[in-house]
């Protein structure tokens, strides 16, 4: 069974015969459909069924129809809809290996590193691709992420003037690395030596203060699947929200990381502490993303 389900509220589910009885109903009650026919490869016809449990938060259902009109399932995936613009940079797509599902990547400057999510609206792509009409000029990223393992931790006070003073260094850092990727030597040269300032910095006061106090803000890579990230952000909005089908009461938050906003989702029994707005949470999270093609093809 699928790690996240829990996250969305299915923390009850055990086995193998309620978890098929709950595809089951995903795909007979499915709040949306959409279709692609792979023409070049038999002429089978790719589906996905979504069903909502709360609002922007369900189970998506991928397969295909045999020859028989019967609908096979081939996987399926917990999903939490981004409502969010995150990122405006070019994304790429990559095909994972064993089935019909793919990976997006993207370099965000805010973040230092490639950011790699589960991508969520395969379907709008694959007409894309169908129609010779990539790379698709004018899209935006909407960024979600499931958890199933958080804390709240309490804000670090800062005063209007430190904040501002923390905007400019970031602004001042992502023009340093925008022009490192060019090649720019000198822009390197500072980066490398701000680095280590802050290595040094850090190794100093870390004697005396907790890291969470030191560190306001996180996001690093975590295990071995690229798509998994551990993060201490910012709790920029905070409701909770119910399972309509289990009951189970589940946080819907907002986060913002290093500048990076998106969606998070984890299941009340997964969190330490009580969210509020302005304070941070801090856990290990599964990255989905939704790419907003300006328009849709038919």
């Amino acid at each position: 069974m699928h790690k996240y389900l829990r996250a969305i509220g299915f923390g009850q589910i055990k086995n193998r015969k309620q978890l098929q009885i709950l595809l089951t109903d995903c795909i007979r009650t499915a709040n949306y459909r959409d279709y692609f026919s792979f023409s070049s490869e038999g002429d089978f016809i790719f589906v996905e069924c979504c069903k909502e449990f709360a609002e922007g938060m369900g189970i998506a259902v991928r397969g295909e129809f045999d020859e028989n009109n019967n609908y096979i399932y081939d996987y399926y995936f917990p999903y939490l809809r981004g409502n969010y613009i995150s990122s405006e940079e070019d994304i790429s797509i990559e095909r994972h290996a064993e089935k019909e599902s793919y990976a997006g990547i993207c370099d965000d400057l805010r973040l230092g590193v490639s950011l790699i999510f589960y991508f969520q609206n395969v379907i709008s792509y694959l007409k894309y691709k169908e129609n010779n009409q990539l790379p698709v000029r004018g899209t935006s990223l909407s960024l979600s992420a499931l958890s199933c393992q958080g804390t709240v931790l309490m804000p670090i006070i800062k005063n209007e003037k430190q904040k501002k003073k923390v905007r400019q260094v970031s602004k001042n850092r992502n023009h340093l690395i925008a022009a490192a990727r060019n090649g720019d030597e000198e822009a390197i040269e500072n980066l490398t030596l701000e680095d280590m300032d802050t290595y040094t910095t850090i190794s100093k006061k870390i004697r005396k203060e907790d890291v969470f106090s030191i560190v306001d803000t996180c996001f690093m890579p975590y295990g071995v699947e690229c798509d998994q990230y551990s993060i201490l952000g910012e709790i920029v909005e905070c409701q909770k929200v119910q399972n309509e089908l289990t009951g189970e009461n589940v946080y819907h938050m907002v986060i913002n990381c290093n500048d990076l906003i998106f969606n998070l989702c984890i299941n009340e029994e997964d969190l330490l502490g009580e969210p509020e707005m302005g304070r941070r949470f801090k856990g290990i999270i599964w990255m989905q993303g939704y790419i907003n093609f300006p328009d849709t093809v038919s």
